[in-house]
């Protein structure tokens, strides 16, 4: 379904082992390289806004080194909850005191993407509201003693113990919750 991309050498930029399996069962065969930049030093003035920026400049830091039959595809996911974004922790207790503050509460999942070539750039994003139960202090610590928090928004995963049994119903795509909108970034493929 995905002929029209035959043309491109896909590369995704991102360092995120979800991204990369989403990607696999897409069908698509891609490579890997990082695109480091400072995320926490971009804000725009939504949290959209922000993901998106931090998205584009992902893109923008490999930029230089494209060539021309190139397809790159970035992507940034942020957690907020009540207009606050909740970023990726810096330890565990700060991961202990996000899923604390996420208990009992529902939470927004934004998902930016950027689909980049040589002639053309698509960017766009895509929001799941995530409804967590009451967690008990044991069902935290359990989580991040037990997983690998660090390098996710909200400092869970919802592909995660934490998301089967935390998570009562989301509105919106869960993949998007894994960090990548997976029907969405088709539906671009497939116009390119």
């Amino acid at each position: 379904m995905l002929e029209n991309l035959s043309q491109y050498k896909i590369i995704l930029a991102s360092k995120s082992p979800r991204r990369k399996n989403l990607l696999r069962e897409m069908g698509l065969t891609f490579e890997v390289i990082s695109a480091d930049i400072d995320e926490a030093s971009i804000k725009g003035n939504t949290p959209t806004e922000t993901a998106v920026l931090i998205a584009q400049s992902k893109a923008n830091a490999i930029i230089e080194s494209f060539k021309n039959n190139e397809l790159v595809i970035t992507a940034d996911t942020i957690v907020v909850l009540n207009n606050e974004v909740i970023g990726k922790p810096t330890s565990n207790e700060d991961a202990k005191n996000m899923l604390a503050k996420l208990s009992g509460k529902m939470h927004e999942v934004i998902t930016a993407v950027c689909i980049q070539t040589e002639k053309q750039k698509k960017v766009f994003s895509n929001s799941t509201l995530v409804y967590f139960k009451k967690l008990s202090t044991d069902e935290i610590e359990y989580y991040v003693d037990t997983y690998e928090p660090l390098d996710k928004a909200g400092a869970y995963g919802i592909q995660e113990w934490m998301g089967t049994v935390a998570v009562e119903k989301i509105e919106g795509s869960y993949h998007n919750v894994m960090g990548l909108p997976t029907q969405e970034l088709y539906k671009h493929l497939i116009s390119l």
